[in-house]
């Protein structure tokens, strides 16, 4: 209701400024004030005040006076504080809204006929995820959900890299090495086994007598040399070595979850001859020069020149990365790609490029992360010391089972046993983890702090999740939800207040597709958790008369559907129980 009400409303103002022969231009709608009881206000005021040549809360008073209420459907009135004009909920608004929350599908907005791909998390297959990225398939996976939820056709690709320098180590170390040559696995998975080997052909690379080194480089090059010519058996030595990999780092990405709808292979623009045909047309372009033994492009904007093909013929990854955002643009409409920090340059760079080449960048966006930190210290996957994100879920998990054991009262043991028990602290563990690192702004650094997360009275997820929890402990002790209960029995302020959150969510999600955002999602969790337990507290359902009973138990309904379809938009399960 919210997103017609918003309608509504610019229709609204838009006629109250012509009739005034006013610019309409820039309407100036936002959230009103805090001390307002308003669901939308308009700052136009502001801006209007000096083509007027009266005060703002003069034009706000008259465009009120212009806004022809009576002809609204969810407006009640158009009233004035200071210059803001403030638009009050009507009785239909709520009613509505109360029907309309308790459908399961709340908050998914109508199908928009728009494909989108978003590429994230594409660590290099090198071994296993390690915590200091593990925003990227977090954020990629939210960013991913809240489109969808927003009406976009969204697939999600891991985009492999699997024909750079590391890859051609990884994949020489594996042929080359025993395993009486390595230490134990930390962990039985395929991707803990392989690291190893990375593992030790870097060190032998660092440490390893000259000639031997000298000998295994030439073979490194030579598996390089092979990707570039396109030689099948250089493909499938790589390939398994890839694919073991991924295969380990799939199993600790679904425990997020990150799923992936493709995995979208480097080499698969050299095969297809798109790098070489996209090299010829880079070589053509005004910028393009031939400087230190490399194919660069001299970009205007940048100090930096883009050096897309060496002296020895072989392609980098950035060249196939063109290729591969050339292939994205023919295949999608709109194309969202997850990146750390340290790659801005590169996909500004690669923006710049795209464009020369003729590309609509308009279709490309990306989102930028910062780090993600723990107190222990640095990571570093190709030394063996740092933190894998298996390491720090099992811990999440083992500290979740603490802490919901500690809560459980003689009546609850009775009800929950220990699979109920281990479900909750997956839910919980998981979920903590993946809400502290998805309700911060991207660009904002984060450390992981442990108290905060699973804080059951702070704005945590497993005080998001228990609001959901308590919503369906009050809905069992009843057969059914009234389908037709009263909205004029729901009186009370905190009875109202509830409803004018769960309107908004739909805008919400709208709103995070828009700016790929999707840690405002978190944040309007909280809201609804507070707004929620302040209903609670101040209306009993159960106890309550009939009438009133009903539609206290209608907003109960509509409460877990907007929790968890919320939290579900940024990847976080709801628990039935805590």
């Amino acid at each position: 209701m919210f997103l017609q009400m918003r309608a509504e409303v610019e229709d609204a103002l838009e006629a109250a400024l012509d009739t005034l022969d006013l610019p309409t231009e820039d309407l100036g709608i936002e959230e009103p004030p805090e001390d307002v009881d308003a669901v939308l206000a308009s700052s136009a005021a502001f801006r209007l005040a000096g083509e007027v040549g009266a005060p703002p809360p003069k034009v706000a008073a008259d465009v009120a006076d212009a806004i022809d209420v009576d002809s609204l459907t969810y407006v009640s009135a158009a009233t004035t504080q200071g210059p803001y004009v403030n638009f009050l909920p009507s009785d239909a608004y709520f009613a509505e809204t109360l029907d309309a929350a308790t459908d399961d599908d709340f908050g998914r907005l109508p199908d928009r006929e728009t494909s989108v791909v978003v590429e994230h998390t594409s660590a290099n297959p090198t071994g296993p995820v390690h915590v200091g990225r593990a925003r990227n398939p977090i954020i990629g996976d939210a960013v991913a959900r809240v489109l969808d939820y927003a009406g976009y056709d969204v697939d999600r690709h891991y985009y492999v890299n699997d024909a750079g320098r590391q890859i051609a180590v990884f994949t020489w170390a594996y042929e080359t090495f025993d395993e009486s040559d390595l230490p134990e696995p930390e962990r039985d998975s395929p991707e803990y086994e392989m690291v190893r080997y990375y593992r030790k052909g870097n060190s032998f690379l660092e440490d390893g007598d000259a000639d031997e080194v000298e000998t295994a480089e030439a073979e490194i090059q030579a598996i390089l040399q092979g990707l570039e010519e396109g030689d099948e058996e250089t493909y499938e030595r790589v390939a398994e070595v890839v694919d073991t990999v991924l295969g380990g780092m799939q199993a600790t990405l679904g425990r997020l979850p990150a799923e992936f709808d493709e995995f979208v292979k480097e080499t698969r623009f050299m095969r297809d001859g798109s790098t070489d045909e996209l090299v010829d047309r880079l070589q053509g372009l005004d910028c393009a020069v031939y400087e230190d033994d490399a194919w660069q492009l001299d970009l205007p904007d940048f100090e930096k020149n883009l050096v897309f093909l060496r002296s020895d013929g072989t392609s980098l990854y950035t060249t196939r990365d063109l290729a591969h955002h050339e292939w994205k643009f023919d295949n999608y409409d709109r194309a969202v790609t997850v990146l750390g920090e340290d790659h801005k340059l590169q996909a500004d760079q690669l923006s710049a490029a795209l464009d020369l080449l003729g590309n609509d960048t308009d279709q490309l966006r990306q989102v930028f992360y910062s780090w993600v930190n723990l107190p222990e210290g640095g990571m570093s996957t190709r030394e063996g010391t740092g933190i894998d994100l298996d390491d720090l879920l099992d811990e999440a998990i083992a500290r979740a089972r603490e802490e919901v054991e500690s809560r459980l009262d003689d009546r609850s043991r009775g009800e929950l046993d220990d699979e109920d028990v281990e479900r909750i602290a997956h839910q919980v563990g998981i979920g903590a983890v993946r809400y502290d690192i998805v309700s911060k702004q991207p660009t904002k650094g984060i450390t992981f702090e442990w108290d905060r997360a699973l804080d059951f009275e702070a704005q945590s997820a497993p005080y998001v999740q228990y609001i959901h929890a308590r919503c369906c402990g009050i809905l069992d002790e009843v057969e059914t939800v009234p389908s037709d209960a009263d909205f004029d029995a729901l009186t009370e302020p905190e009875a109202r207040d509830l409803l004018r959150v769960i309107a908004q969510f739909p805008a919400v999600i709208e709103e995070a597709a828009e700016d790929l955002q999707p840690h405002s999602v978190a944040t309007y969790t909280r809201t609804l958790a507070e707004t929620f337990n302040a209903f609670y507290r101040e209306c009993p359902v159960l106890d309550a008369d009939p009438e009133t009973r009903a539609a206290r138990l209608a907003l109960v309904a509509g409460t877990r559907h907007t929790v968890a379809n919320a939290l579900d938009a940024i990847g976080v399960e709801a628990p039935t129980s805590m």
